[in-house]
């Protein structure tokens, strides 16, 4: 049987989904109105979508005589025999769990588990309380997948399994549907059930039963649906099948067998890494966790940066200083900002004519401020009579004129000379 299935989309983006597959849905209802659940359980309001049709179905209009039903005329459905291109189709929410329209009182929450399904054999035999409903009413349930319990230890342990089409698609069920109106009431109820069939080969682990799935925009659909049919045939009989295209099967959370409880992580495998519930994930989730906080932290700081100081700019390895933009002539290449506080003079040691060091004097020592990178360079050209201290080549012989006028600081062999 199928008992929970999953539609946690709205409305609006199943009539798209629908209308892409050459389903064209001339009215549908609001969002609001339909249940949006990922444990989507007997007794919600979900989708259905159906040929639209009065509320006794194709075909003929129906009479109850003493407790019979006899044709007194002949509503026909011209769009469906002369011009099958202007049959409307609808999306309807409707409420899961058939109540037949002769039902005078609303039934208790027992008897409508009892019309959430209904099996294909049913169906094949004359008669029976769906005689009706395949003939006029027949319909499409939508559903993104659907849950069935795989028994384990004589059935002391259910393990809930989701079933999903592997191509994402939405899974359309084969339906019936009924409008019943009670006793003292003005209101008229929709109602509907889904048709289960024998399992494929890759659900007959499973269960022995499933949903029949009918493909999307197929040709089987428009035949399941036409309204010109208002008959049972063994051609409509024929397409409750069991589906022949590619599914998903994997285990899913526990929390779906409360009816209720509702999270997408139900439609997540419990082995994914998807799945936060998953226990195998929670050591993994922590250093991810640890990790993206980390990355927070960084971007937090560049953000202060930015804040305060402009665009900054990704610092190599070991590399402390911020980086800013500046006006140049190299491309506006970002340079170091400068560290005022970590200044240093820069001190000129000149040679003698002998070649020996001359100290300068500290108090004539001057510290000049950088202003601009072409003035680096001019003060960083190496003037005449003097040399690099690393150099080993004498330099040229200076001119009395260009002495240092401070000899305290000569070596005390050069008053001999």
């Amino acid at each position: 049987m199928c008992g929970r299935y999953a539609l946690g989309i709205r409305a609006s983006f199943v009539r798209y989904q629908l209308q892409e597959h050459d389903m064209p849905v001339a009215d549908a209802p609001d969002d609001d109105e339909v249940r949006q659940s990922y444990n989507f359980a007997p007794g919600y309001h979900g989708l259905v979508y159906r040929a639209d049709v009065p509320d006794y179905g194709a075909g003929a209009r129906p009479t109850n005589e003493e407790g019979s039903q006899k044709v007194t005329e002949v509503v026909s459905n011209p769009t469906s025999i002369e011009d099958p291109k202007e049959i409307r189709y609808k999306l309807q929410a409707m409420k899961w769990g058939l109540v037949p329209f002769w039902t005078k009182r609303n039934p208790d929450y027992g008897s409508l588990m009892r019309t959430i399904n209904a099996r294909d054999d049913s169906l094949a035999a004359k008669g029976g309380m769906w005689n009706t409903m395949k003939q006029r009413k027949r319909c499409i349930v939508i559903a993104q997948g659907f849950y069935e319990w795989l028994k384990k230890n004589e059935g002391k342990e259910k393990i809930p399994h989701y079933v999903k089409r592997k191509d994402e698609q939405l899974m359309c069920f084969a339906g019936l549907w009924d409008c019943v109106q009670y006793e003292g009431s003005d209101e008229k109820q929709y109602t509907y059930t889904i048709i289960t069939t024998d399992s494929n080969k890759r659900l007959s682990f499973l269960h022995d039963r499933m949903p029949v799935i009918l493909e999307n925009g197929s040709e089987d659909i428009r035949t399941w649906l036409d309204p010109g049919r208002s008959e049972w045939s063994k051609e409509l009989q024929s397409l409750l099948r069991p589906f022949e295209g590619e599914l998903d099967c994997y285990p899913v959370s526990k929390d779906v067998g409360k009816v209720g409880n509702n999270s997408s992580t139900f439609i997540i495998p419990v082995a994914s890494s998807e799945n936060k519930n998953n226990i195998a994930n929670f050591f993994s989730n922590a250093k991810k966790s640890a990790k993206g906080k980390e990355e927070k932290k960084e971007i937090k700081h560049e953000e202060t940066d930015i804040g305060e100081k402009g665009n900054v700019i990704e610092h190599n390895p070991g590399e402390t200083r911020p980086t800013v933009e500046r006006s140049g002539s190299e491309d506006n290449a970002p340079l170091p900002a400068p560290d005022v506080g970590s200044v240093k003079p820069s001190i000129k040691r000149e040679h003698n004519s002998s070649g020996d060091i001359v100290e300068p004097d500290p108090k004539s020592i001057k510290i000049e401020q950088q202003t601009s990178p072409t003035k680096l360079l001019r003060n960083a050209t190496p003037k005449k009579n003097t040399r690099s201290a690393t150099s080993n080549e004498t330099s040229t012989k200076s001119s009395p004129t260009k002495r240092t006028k401070d000899a305290g600081s000569q070596k005390i062999t050069n008053f001999y000379k």
